[in-house]
């Protein structure tokens, strides 16, 4: 080998693993810690706390967007953000959509759909992360904003009646159609990993009903 010349086995190695004290796991944390100052926030009395809430949810929802493009960029993506970047989103848009419909603000029924819709993919995403990783679709982005703009379209106070239920349902539709994509492309994933390309899983079929 000529004297200076790079290591070819050494230039071929990966990168050491990013450790988990980083900034976008920080910022994750963050997003975490914020939503119980928001709750707090949320349920004082007044337009000014009300204000407040919205600001708090403002900027633990930019948080969401921000850790991770850090993480992709700088290559800080690690096992322990995969799993507590999920729990940020659905702990703070949880917490939001709980406390309108306790303050009696958003119907029940629109919670429980956003919420059952966001905790099942996020398990079903955790069963199928072995077999493959499903990409993020653009719909489930469109979801993420139209859920944030929805939130805070009903936290701010005013008279927005009408832009709320427009967003609202908009998003509550986006949720719902998304979930079931997801659904569909993990089964196929499943499929594909066991060579069965319609998406049952090897052994027979269960039958018809």
């Amino acid at each position: 080998m000529i004297a200076g010349a790079p290591d070819p086995v050494a230039g071929s190695q990966d990168p050491p693993p990013a450790g988990v004290w980083n900034v976008a796991n920080a910022l994750t944390l963050v997003r975490i810690a914020l939503v119980p100052v928001f709750v707090w926030l949320f349920f004082l009395d007044g337009t000014g706390w009300r204000l407040a809430a919205f600001a708090v949810f403002a900027i633990a929802s930019i948080t969401d967007k921000i850790d991770g493009d850090i993480a992709r960029a700088r290559g800080l993506v690690t096992d322990f953000g995969k799993i507590a970047d999920p729990i940020a989103d659905k702990a703070l848009t949880g917490g939001a959509l709980v406390s309108l419909s306790v303050m009696g603000e958003l119907w029940w029924w629109v919670t429980a759909a956003i919420m059952v819709r966001e905790i099942g993919v996020t398990v079903l995403r955790f069963v199928v992360i072995r077999r493959g990783v499903i990409p993020a679709s653009k719909g489930g982005k469109l979801k993420t904003m139209l859920q944030v703009i929805a939130i805070g379209l009903y936290i701010l106070p005013g008279p927005l009646d009408p832009l709320r239920w427009v967003t609202m349902g908009a998003a509550v539709v986006v949720t719902v159609v998304t979930g079931a994509d997801y659904v569909v492309r993990a089964w196929r994933l499943g499929g594909a990993s066991d060579g069965t390309p319609d998406g049952w899983a090897a052994g027979p079929r269960p039958p018809r009903s």
